[in-house]
């Protein structure tokens, strides 16, 4: 089921959501470039999120060595830039499907720079998370999940019941459907599964191979349920 529009009009332009599709489809083609060339292994295990690198240098700078703040500092970068990197061709379009359909929307209710400011933290909190639950894991953890959920979550908190414009492809045919909006959370979790197709070659053991991908995003949906609570 591929989502295509609502039907809420909007008073403005969406233009962050459109940098933000800009940006993202930006690097993944930087993406498709370094692994023609043999480098994105190394350019995606300097920039994702690896949770063991991060705790291992808090841990130093506590109880060690003070001077290792600057490496966690330049460690903690990848929490904003690791949002703008993708694993597959399925998890970028996924993603960006879904920042088209309910990003505009959410855009327009809280405006642009809060809504940039709501983006960019719900990323930031889901790879935090996503370090407590698993400090040990040494495979990198990228993708604008943790964000979108929180969008879809705020989205569906405001305007539970409002249909979706839908595509439901089978085989060869493309029937046009309507779902509500609240259908979508469900949706979203179930489509993680496929975002292995198309896979990059991310050497040396690929990306977020871990369950606490789940909980990341998860915990995005809940960020945006309780944002739009408390906006209220």
């Amino acid at each position: 089921m591929i989502p295509i529009s609502d039907n809420i009009r909007c008073r403005n332009k969406p233009i962050i959501n459109y940098w933000l599709i800009g940006i993202n489809l930006a690097v993944f083609l930087w993406e498709l470039k370094l692994e023609f060339s043999g480098q994105l292994g190394y350019f995606v295990n300097t920039w994702g999120v690896i949770p063991a690198q991060i705790s291992g240098a808090v841990t130093n700078a506590l109880f060690f060595n003070s001077a290792a703040w600057i490496v966690v500092i330049w460690r903690a970068f990848t929490l904003f830039f690791g949002i703008f990197l993708h694993g597959s061709s399925s998890q970028i379009l996924g993603n960006l499907l879904f920042l088209w359909v309910f990003g505009k929307t959410v855009e327009n209710l809280l405006g642009h720079r809060r809504y940039l400011g709501f983006y960019l933290a719900a990323g930031v909190v889901t790879g935090i998370i996503q370090i407590l639950a698993e400090p040990s894991l040494t495979v990198p953890l990228i993708g604008a999940n943790g964000a979108i959920a929180a969008i879809l979550g705020a989205y569906v908190m405001k305007f539970p019941k409002v249909k979706i414009d839908t595509v439901l492809p089978l085989i060869i045919l493309y029937i046009p459907i309507q779902l509500p909006a609240f259908f979508y959370i469900f949706w979203w979790f179930v489509q993680q599964l496929f975002y292995g197709i198309g896979s990059l070659n991310i050497p040396p053991v690929g990306v977020n191979q871990s369950g606490v991908v789940f909980l990341g995003q998860f915990v995005g949906l809940i960020i945006g349920i309780a944002f739009i609570r408390l906006k209220r």
